[in-house]
């Protein structure tokens, strides 16, 4: 299905008309989205009639206060939880009419995550934690790990292939955890508060890397955040309150 992606408001009263915008294939759907929780005796509606569309290719920003949902809603966009009621189609396939085996398929070859404590098994070296999503799945060759050894020299750690988590800075674990996101070649990346943990400047190199490889790798990426920093950064921001969409919702 091809959306609209709608095209920035013009601040200057007379400048010309922004072109009509540019249609771009979906990658992932969610209607009428309700999650419920319980916490002891009582009934927490996380997320109340969410509709999100997001496109290919695009980076966008879940943002909101604490207890808004935002997590929430992210874990379903990477197939970590399911709704309550409502429907959930990513790369084209209805997610919730899946098997697990068929779920667990889907996420493992279309989704990479991308956490905010990086997640790195500290007795692994940065090359074994970039491959340690292909090992799992049993499809780990000398293709895969030349792929591996050349993300991280993508992202600027070709010196540190053997260097282990506790040898490295916040902003390095965070780039091991970006390639290995990256490096079974996912459609979709999830982040969840990838800067929370990240001094400004590094949380500015973090995304621009994000960004550059989002363009040449075709990748799309949803992120998680407080942080107002990197919103600039973003194509698109869905602000949530109370478990509602409050602006910037595509649908």
């Amino acid at each position: 299905m091809m959306i609209d992606l709608p095209a920035p408001a013009a601040n200057d009263p007379g400048h010309r008309a922004a072109p009509a915008p540019m249609p771009v294939a979906e990658l992932a759907r969610l209607g009428a989205i309700h999650k419920t929780y319980r916490q002891g005796e009582v009934m927490v509606e996380a997320l109340r009639g969410v509709d999100l569309v997001i496109a290919e290719r695009e980076m966008l920003a879940i943002c909101g206060p604490s207890g808004s949902g935002k997590s929430t809603l992210l874990n379903l966009v990477g197939m970590l939880d399911e709704p309550t009621s409502g429907s959930v189609v990513i790369d084209g396939q209805d997610v919730l009419r899946l098997s697990r085996d068929a779920k667990a398929d889907l996420r493992s070859s279309a989704i990479g995550f991308i956490f905010q404590s990086f997640n790195l098994i500290p007795v692994l070296s940065a090359l074994e934690n970039v491959l340690l999503p292909l090992r799992l799945r049993g499809k780990l060759d000398a293709a895969a790990s030349a792929r591996g050894r050349e993300l991280l020299a993508r992202v600027g750690l070709a010196a540190q292939l053997n260097a282990y988590p506790d040898r490295m800075s916040g902003g390095q674990r965070q780039r091991v955890a970006i390639a290995r996101a990256l490096v079974t070649q996912p459609r979709l990346v999830v982040a969840d508060e990838p800067t929370a943990n990240l001094d400004t400047d590094t949380s500015m190199v973090v995304i621009d890397l994000i960004a550059s490889l989002r363009r040449d790798l075709d990748t799309t990426f949803v992120f998680s955040t407080h942080d107002h920093r990197i919103l600039g950064h973003m194509d698109r921001t869905v602000h949530l309150r109370d478990g509602r969409i409050a602006t910037g919702d595509l649908t």
